[in-house]
């Protein structure tokens, strides 16, 4: 768990993870990825927090509160691209299991895909009580 160079216990042709050169097709498959699951997290945090900024600063202060609303919601989906990136890091390598076998570790996004999805319906169930108040 506290090695100097967590990387070492990761496996790919079998050479460690941070002294591995890849393919062409390597590169690919790790830049598809990155570009479908890292980038669309991140895009769509920064595009929260640039909305909650237009929010703020356009509208008046009854409006603070969704403002508010979205900015938490960016900075929560910025978390669940830094955990989707953790999780990405280990799915193209091996490891070595208790029988001392080299075996494929692939993850799927099970888990950031659940947790982005309870976080996107509390913000909608947020802003839906928010603009419930405003009526009123």
């Amino acid at each position: 768990m506290f090695q100097p160079y967590p990387e070492d216990r990761l496996h790919l042709r079998m050479h460690r993870a941070r002294s591995i050169v890849l393919t062409s097709q390597e590169l690919v498959e790790i830049r598809a990825a990155q570009r479908t699951f890292e980038g669309a997290y991140m895009r769509t945090a920064l595009s929260q927090f640039s909305f909650a900024l237009i929010i703020l600063k356009i509208f008046t202060s009854e409006f603070y509160a969704i403002g508010a609303l979205f900015a938490f919601y960016g900075a929560a989906v910025f978390l669940c691209s830094i955990y989707r990136r953790y999780q990405g890091n280990d799915q193209f390598f091996t490891t070595r299991g208790d029988d001392g076998e080299m075996r494929r570790k692939f993850r799927t996004s099970g888990n950031s895909v659940l947790l982005l999805t309870f976080l996107s319906i509390g913000a909608y169930v947020g802003l839906f009580v928010l603009t419930w108040q405003l009526e009123g």
